[in-house]
């Protein structure tokens, strides 16, 4: 496994002593509920890591509506940013340490959101090409009638509620877990 040595448009990669576990899916309570669980199964403890530790997102959360909503390229490229802040000063350093890590969401979930948007899969796997590879993967699946975004608030939600265009926010959630798959990136 290989972890970022340094954070930016290029990292250097080396090995880590520590494991990184990724959950993914389109309800961002249950995607939290989740991490939390699996991380009291790691032994010793697990670190969780959640979207927006840098802020971004409550500060788009709390902007002024006349300000427009932003474009799903706007959204990625900011949660791309928020995720190199999350590697840099929460998930590498323990990572250094040989502890484990749950990232709730990680990457996955923020390539579904693109896909959700028309965005090409091409641009979202290079956008994220930066992020180390986790040890594991779980995705959070829920049958398309248990997806809100109106649930929780997180990333999905925002997306939702920012670009679900002539969507419903509840259909864009629920393409949003379509384009979730146990697939490897």
């Amino acid at each position: 496994m290989a972890c970022a040595a340094g954070i930016g448009v290029t990292m250097a990669r080396r090995p880590v002593k520590g494991r990184l576990v990724a959950v993914d899916g389109a309800q961002a309570d249950t995607v939290k509920g989740t991490a939390r669980t699996v991380s009291t199964e790691c032994r010793p403890r697990a670190a969780v890591s959640h979207e927006g530790a840098s802020g971004i997102f409550d500060d788009i959360a709390a902007g002024d509506p006349g300000a427009g909503r932003p474009s799903a390229r706007t959204l990625l490229l900011l949660y791309a940013a928020d995720l190199a802040f999350r590697l840099r000063w929460e998930i590498g350093p323990a990572l250094e340490e040989g502890r484990s890590v749950v990232v709730a969401p990680y990457v996955d979930t923020a390539i579904a959101v693109g896909r959700a948007a028309g965005l090409p899969r091409s641009w979202l796997v290079d956008l994220f090409a930066f992020a180390p590879k986790p040890s594991e993967r779980r995705v959070v699946t829920m049958r398309a009638d248990e997806i809100s975004p109106g649930r929780a608030r997180g990333f999905v939600d925002l997306a939702c509620r920012s670009m679900a265009g002539s969507a419903t926010p509840d259909e864009f959630a629920r393409t949003v877990g379509r384009h979730l798959t146990p697939r490897r990136r």
